[in-house]
C-alpha cells in the first residue's frame, strides 16, 4: 500500500514538473506572433494556405498550423511556413532567430522581398533541416550556413528569370563548397539550384557520403565535375542541368542498387557513355541531352529494366539504335534526336509500344518502311522531323492516342491521307517543309497548333478549318492558296494567337472577322493579292504584337486607329497603295506606346512631319525590357517556341528575321513623297538601331540632333534634297556601321569617323559639292570596298535571323534544343523542376 501511495506521489511530481515546464513557455507564443507580425500576406494567395493566418494570441501555440513542439518542454522544435504567402524583408533581428531549439525550419516560396540570407542562421545549431528555397533571397550566401554540422537536408534553390541564367543569390566566398563539403558531413539532401556558383565544384564533394540527393541545376558551374562524385553509394539523384561551362565524364559504375536518376542535361560533358551504366540497375530516368557525348549508345542500356525517361537528345552518337532498348518495358519517354545516328525505324521500339508514350528521332535519317500495317501503340507524342522520310508513316493511322505529331522537313509529297484528321485526339501537328500538294482538308475539332508552311498546297483556303474552335496557332504560309480568306474564320478567332497566311496568292479584301480577336498576338498576311480598306475590327485585337501587311494590294489612310493597341511592337505597311498624312490633322502623333518597328516605306504618304513628330514614341525613345542576358523576342508563343518574323531592309540589304529581338528597333519611311524637314524630334529616339528615309523629298539640314542616336547601326539619307552640311558628331557615333547619304545636295566635307572612312563610295555619290577629295582615304578602293560590302551582305543575310545577339555557340545549341523539340508544355511538365506548394 506504502509501495503505491509514493508511486503515486512521483508520478504527480513527474506531471507537475511537466506542466510546470510547459507552461512556463509563454516566451515560444510571443516569439512566433512577433515573427508573424514582420510580415505581411500576399493578397495573390487565395489558392494557398497562409498558415500564419491561424495564429491567435489565446490558443496553444503548439497546434498552430505549422508549429512543432517537444512533447515535454513545449519548446518549438519545428517550424513548417512553405507556401505561407508571406511578404517582406527576412532582417538579422528577426525574431526567428530566438527560436533556439528549432530542429526543422522551412520557409520555401514565400516572398523575401529580395532579402539577404541573414549570418544569424548559425545561432540556431540545432537545426538538422533547412529550406529557404525559392523564397525571393538575393545577395551572398553567408559562410555562417556550414556551421550548422547538424544539418541532413539543406535547400537554398533560387527562383531564375530563365533556365539558362542564374538568380541574385550567390556564393562568393571562393571556400564556401569546400567548407560545406568538410562540415556538413550528415547532409543527405542538397539543393541550390539557380544560385550564382560561378567555380569549380571542389574534389572534397565526393567524400559527402551520406548524400542521397544533390541538385544543382543553373548553377554557372565551371571547370570539370569531380566523376566519383557519381559513385557515392547511398546517392539516389543527381541533377546538373543548365551548366554550359561545366565539363566532366560519366565514370565507370559499379554494381548500385541506389542511382535513381541522372541529369545532366545541357552541359559541356563529353566521352562516351560507359557500358558499366547497365549496373545501375534501379535507374529511372538517365537525361544527357545537349551536351558533348558521342560513341555508340552502349547496349548495356538495356539491363536497365527500371528506365522510364532516357533523353540522348542533341549529342554526336553514331550508329544504330541498340536493339536491347527493345527490353526496356518501363520505358515511357525516349528522346534521341539530333545526333549521328542511322538506320531504320528501330523495330526493338516495336516491343515498347504498349507503354511509351513519347517518342523523338529527329534528325535521324530512318526508314519507317519495315513496320507493319498491324502495328498498334499507346504513343502520345512523336517527332520525326528531318528523319529523310519520302512517304508519309501509314502506321501512325494505328495510333490512336497520338497527341502531338512532328514531321517537319522531310521529303513526303503528294496529298495528306485523310486518316490522319480522324486521330480523335490530335491536337499538335507539323507537316511544314515538306512537299505535300493538291487541297487540305481539315476537319479535326481538336487541332490546337496546326503548322503546314512551306508546302506545295493548292485550292482555296479549306472552310473545314473553321470547325476547329480550339486553335490556337494556324500557320498555312508560304503555300500556292488562292481565292479570298474565308469568313468562318472569324469563329476560331477568341481563341487564335498566331495567324500566319502570307506568301500564297489569296485576294479580295481582309474579312472583319476580329471582333473577338482578343488573344492575337501575331497577324501575317503579307505577300498576297489583298486589296481594299482594313477590317474596322482589328481595333479589338488587344494582345496584338505583330501586324504585317506587306506586299499586298491595301489602299487606306495610316491606320491610326490602331494606336490605342497597348502591345502592339511591330506594325507593318510596306509596299501597298496606302496614302495620306503620316499625322492626325492637328500634327499630333499618339498612342502605339510599345512600338519599336515600324515599316510604311513604298507607299504615297505624303506631306511634312510636324518638329515634335518624334516627341511620343516612348517603344524606341527609351529602354525597356529586362536586363537578362538571355534574349527576348517578340511573339514567342508558349507552349510550343514559335516566333513572329518579318523581313526588313537593314545596312542596305533585306534581311529576314526568323526571330524579333525586342530590343530590336527601325522607322523606315522610305520610298514615299514625304517632303520638308526632318524633324529634330528624330533625336529623341534613343534606342533606334535602323533608320530608313530614303527616296522621299525631304529638305533642309541633317537634324543636328541626330548624334543622339548613339546606338544607331544603320542609316540611310538617300534619294532626297537634303543640304548644308553632314554634322561632324555623327563620325563619333561608335555604332554606326551602314551609312548612305548619297544623290542629295550636301556639302562640306565627309566626317573624319571611322565608320564614315569605311563605306563604300556609293555612299557619297550624287552630291556635287560633297568634299571627297582622295576617294581612297575617304572611301577606300571601290573594287576592294564593293567585294567587302558584297561579303558583308551575305553575312547579315545568314545572321538575320539573330540579329543584335551573340552571346556564343551554348546558347545558340540551347535555344536549338529548346525549339526543335517543340513541345515544350510537355517538356517542362515531364521533365522540369515543380513547385511544391
Amino acid at each position: 500500500m506504502i509501495n503505491i501511495f509514493l508511486r503515486t506521489i512521483v508520478l504527480l511530481h513527474s506531471i507537475s514538473r511537466t506542466f510546470s515546464t510547459f507552461a512556463s513557455s509563454p516566451d515560444q507564443s510571443d516569439i512566433l506572433l512577433e515573427f508573424k507580425n514582420e510580415f505581411k500576406i500576399q493578397k495573390s494567395c487565395e489558392f494557398l494556405d497562409p498558415k500564419t493566418q491561424s495564429w491567435a494570441n489565446k490558443s496553444d501555440y503548439c497546434n498552430w498550423q505549422g508549429v512543432t513542439c517537444e512533447t515535454k518542454s513545449g519548446k518549438v522544435i519545428g517550424l513548417d511556413l512553405s507556401c505561407s504567402c508571406l511578404h517582406g524583408r527576412l532582417k538579422p533581428n528577426s525574431s526567428l532567430f530566438r527560436l533556439q531549439h528549432l530542429r526543422s525550419l522551412n520557409l520555401a516560396y514565400n516572398s523575401f522581398f529580395d532579402s539577404t540570407i541573414p549570418a544569424k542562421f548559425n545561432k540556431l545549431m540545432g537545426l538538422e533541416r533547412l529550406n529557404l528555397s525559392e523564397s525571393s533571397f538575393s545577395g551572398q550566401i553567408p559562410t555562417e550556413i556550414v556551421q550548422l554540422t547538424n544539418l541532413v537536408s539543406l535547400g537554398l534553390s533560387s527562383s531564375s528569370s530563365s533556365s539558362y541564367t542564374p538568380s541574385n543569390l550567390s556564393i562568393e566566398e571562393p571556400s564556401f563548397l569546400r567548407l560545406l563539403a568538410l562540415n556538413l558531413r550528415n547532409l543527405r539532401e542538397l539543393d541550390m539550384s539557380s544560385v550564382n556558383i560561378s567555380s569549380e565544384i571542389p574534389k572534397e564533394f565526393s567524400n559527402m557520403w551520406s548524400l542521397r540527393s544533390l541538385i544543382l541545376e543553373n548553377c554557372n558551374l565551371l571547370g570539370i565535375f569531380p566523376s566519383n562524385v557519381f559513385l557515392i553509394p547511398s546517392l539516389h539523384l543527381i541533377n546538373l542541368d543548365y551548366n554550359p561551362k561545366l565539363r566532366g565524364q560519366l565514370p565507370d559504375f559499379q554494381v548500385n542498387k541506389s542511382l535513381q536518376r541522372i541529369s545532366i542535361d545541357m552541359t559541356s560533358f563529353s566521352g562516351t557513355i560507359p557500358d558499366s551504366v547497365g549496373n545501375l540497375k534501379h535507374l529511372i530516368s538517365l537525361k544527357l541531352a545537349s551536351s558533348a557525348f558521342s560513341g555508340r549508345i552502349p547496349s548495356s542500356l538495356g539491363n536497365l529494366s527500371h528506365l522510364s525517361f532516357l533523353r540522348l537528345s542533341y549529342n554526336n552518337f553514331i550508329g544504330e539504335i541498340p536493339s536491347s532498348i527493345g527490353n526496356l518495358k518501363q520505358l515511357i519517354y525516349f528522346h534521341v534526336f539530333s545526333n549521328k545516328l542511322s538506320g531504320n525505324f528501330p523495330s526493338a521500339l516495336l516491343n515498347l509500344t504498349q507503354h511509351l508514350s513519347g517518342l523523338s528521332l529527329s534528325g535521324i535519317p530512318l526508314s519507317t518502311t519495315n513496320i507493319t500495317s498491324d502495328f498498334s501503340s499507346n504513343l502520345e507524342f512523336l517527332y520525326l522531323s528531318r528523319c529523310k522520310v519520302t512517304e508519309f508513316p501509314e502506321f501512325i493511322r494505328n495510333i490512336p492516342n497520338l497527341h502531338d505529331l512532328a514531321l517537319s522537313n522531310n521529303k513526303m509529297k503528294g496529298l495528306v491521307p485523310d486518316w490522319l484528321w480522324r486521330l480523335p485526339e490530335l491536337d499538335y501537328l507539323d507537316l511544314s517543309r515538306n512537299s505535300f500538294s493538291g487541297p487540305l482538308f481539315i476537319p479535326s475539332s481538336s487541332i490546337e497548333y496546326l503548322f503546314a508552311s512551306k508546302n506545295n498546297f493548292t485550292g482555296e483556303l479549306p472552310s473545314s478549318i473553321c470547325g476547329s474552335t480550339s486553335l490556337y496557332i494556324l500557320d498555312l504560309s508560304n503555300n500556292n492558296f488562292s481565292g479570298s480568306i474565308p469568313w468562318c474564320l472569324g469563329t476560331l478567332m477568341s481563341s487564335l494567337s498566331d495567324l500566319k497566311l502570307h506568301n500564297n496568292r489569296l485576294n479580295g479584301t481582309l474579312p472583319d472577322i476580329f471582333i473577338n480577336a482578343t488573344k492575337l498576338q501575331s497577324l501575317d498576311v503579307s505577300h498576297n493579292l489583298l486589296e481594299g480598306k482594313l477590317p474596322a475590327s482589328l481595333i479589338n485585337c488587344s494582345s496584338l504584337q505583330v501586324l504585317n501587311l506587306e506586299s499586298n494590294k491595301f489602299k487606306d489612310t495610316f491606320p491610326f486607329q490602331l494606336s490605342s493597341l497597348p502591345k502592339l511592337q511591330v506594325l507593318v505597311l510596306r509596299s501597298n497603295n496606302f496614302y495620306g498624312k503620316l499625322h492626325h490633322s492637328d500634327g499630333v502623333w499618339s498612342g502605339f506606346p510599345q512600338l519599336k518597328i515600324i515599316d510604311v516605306s513604298h507607299n504615297d504618304f505624303l506631306g511634312t512631319l510636324p518638329s515634335d513628330y518624334f516627341l511620343n514614341w516612348t517603344g524606341i525613345s527609351s529602354k525597356t525590357g529586362n536586363n537578362s542576358t538571355e534574349p527576348d523576342y517578340i511573339g514567342a508563343f508558349l507552349p510550343h517556341q514559335y516566333y513572329a518574323s518579318i523581313v526588313l531592309m537593314a545596312k542596305g540589304v533585306s534581311m529576314e528575321m526568323e526571330r524579333i529581338l525586342k530590343t530590336y528597333t527601325a522607322v523606315d519611311l522610305s520610298g514615299n513623297q514625304l517632303h520638308g524637314q526632318i524633324p529634330e524630334s528624330i533625336g529623341l529616339l534613343k534606342e533606334l538601331l535602323i533608320l530608313n528615309l530614303s527616296s522621299n523629298a525631304f529638305t533642309g539640314h541633317i537634324p543636328s540632333s541626330l548624334p543622339n542616336l548613339t546606338v544607331l547601326e544603320s542609316l540611310d539619307l538617300s534619294q532626297n534634297k537634303l543640304s548644308g552640311e553632314i554634322p561632324p558628331e555623327l563620325g563619333k557615333l561608335s555604332s554606326l556601321e551602314w551609312i548612305n547619304v548619297s544623290h542629295n545636295e550636301l556639302v562640306g566635307s565627309v566626317p573624319q569617323g571611322t565608320q564614315f572612312q569605311r563605306q563604300n563610295c556609293s555612299s557619297y555619290e550624287g552630291n556635287p559639292g560633297l568634299l571627297v577629295s582622295s576617294l581612297k582615304d575617304v572611301c577606300g578602293s571601290r573594287e576592294s570596298l564593293q567585294e567587302e560590302e558584297e561579303e558583308e551582305g551575305e553575312w547579315l543575310s545568314w545572321m538575320a535571323a539573330g540579329i543584335g545577339f551573340a552571346p556564343g555557340v551554348v546558347f545558340g545549341i540551347t535555344i536549338g534544343y529548346i525549339v526543335t523539340s517543340y513541345k515544350i508544355e510537355w517538356f517542362i511538365k515531364i521533365f522540369g523542376r515543380t513547385r511544391t506548394c
